[in-house]
């Protein structure tokens, strides 16, 4: 069956770290151009988009010590040049330049790198010759990063957080791909006004809805309410749209924001102590992200201590340690007897950082609860 040229070409750049585009098709490097006809004009190049990459290290930027180590290895080894360099193919899609934000691997980023990277983006999505956004992150912490993104960049220019679950030296490498995917999606006009967006193992997801639940294999990243899309072959396919706030339609903007409330997240199981919510107060937390089992249920022994936290200021937010479903309100504790809020639908790692972004605005509350619901 004949394939079309386009489809061959594109197989070939997407694996051009490994051969080289003229190794791919000598037939077209030996032709050369067609010579122009007698008084024809010649067309313009069209525009290709303008995308700048930003690194902040992780897996993707990371080295092994042998090609059969996909698990085994050090992050945030290779900078942007290098990263880009590996994938000529980014070439053919988009103008690309890189800004090396950070090299570090995404377990050590904190609210202070949050911060500085969310305004580096906004100012990067103000200019006229930026047309979108690519950051490389680590797995660990990018659905939290992607998350903040969402809420605080108010833009309605693509935005693409990209990771890799294996390092560029090993034999099964994902982030040459990846990478490539997350430009075609930076780059392409249907991914404006759809919020912070990540590319991985072929699939686009929302950054607010995607999570980490494999931790050793490409396939890691899933939403339980699905995929955004897919990229093949350079294409995006589009199938549902977020309908959360981000971007343009939320309350919350990075360039009024410098610092981030502490908040702490306390797992639930059986036989609890009070003595981690202690000292979590203790420690200057703000709110507390109770990650309560079930429906995000509370002990009835924790109930007291939970109580008196809120008496002294702190909120709770129930939300829970499995990983699909959400929290119902005034189901397993009565929120509204204890002025406690709840998480919904998020997991409690972006619970977190939805309430520590919104803690930067208000301490009722009743308008917490508003903003779990609507973002």
């Amino acid at each position: 069956m004949h394939r079309p040229a386009s489809a061959v070409s594109f197989r070939h750049l997407a694996a051009a770290s490994l051969v080289t585009i003229a190794l791919a098709s000598p037939a077209l490097a030996l032709q050369g151009p067609e010579p122009a006809k007698p008084g024809a004009t010649a067309a313009a190049a069209p525009t290709k988009p303008r995308i700048v990459i930003v690194a902040t290290g992780g897996t993707i930027a990371g080295a092994g010590a042998d090609a059969a180590n996909s698990a085994t290895y050090q992050a945030a080894k290779v900078p942007v040049d290098k990263l880009i360099a590996a994938v000529p193919a980014i070439s053919q899609v988009a103008e690309v330049r890189g800004e090396q934000a950070f090299q570090i691997a995404s377990e050590s980023f904190t609210n202070v790198q949050l911060v500085q990277l969310a305004k580096q983006i906004s100012a990067l999505v103000k200019r006229d010759d930026v047309d979108g956004v690519v950051i490389t992150h680590g797995t660990d912490t990018v659905e939290e990063t992607a998350y903040f993104l969402d809420l605080v960049v108010k833009t309605d220019k693509p935005i693409v957080v990209v990771a890799s679950m294996r390092p560029s030296t090993a034999i099964s490498a994902d982030g040459a791909l990846n990478l490539l995917d997350a430009v075609v999606v930076a780059s392409a006009k249907d991914s404006k006004a759809k919020g912070v967006l990540l590319t991985m193992n072929d699939e686009i997801q929302a950054g607010r809805d995607t999570t980490k639940r494999v931790n050793i294999k490409p396939s890691a990243f899933f939403s339980q309410w699905g995929p955004l899309g897919m990229v093949v072959e350079g294409k995006t396919y589009w199938f549902r749209a977020p309908v959360k706030r981000h971007g343009t339609s939320s309350e919350f903007d990075i360039d009024t924001i410098e610092t981030l409330p502490e908040v702490a997240i306390v797992y639930g199981s059986g036989n609890m102590s009070p003595a981690p919510y202690k000292i979590a107060v203790e420690g200057g937390a703000k709110a507390i992200i109770h990650a309560g089992t079930g429906n995000g249920s509370v002990a009835g022994y924790l109930v007291d201590t939970l109580k008196d936290i809120r008496g002294k200021g702190v909120q709770i937010i129930r939300s829970s340690r499995v990983g699909d479903g959400f929290v119902l309100r005034n189901a397993e504790q009565p929120d509204d007897k204890y002025d406690w809020v709840v998480a919904h639908d998020l997991n409690p790692q972006k619970a977190k950082i939805l309430a520590a972004v919104a803690l930067t605005k208000t301490q009722d509350s009743k308008e917490l609860q508003r903003i779990f619901w609507e973002y």
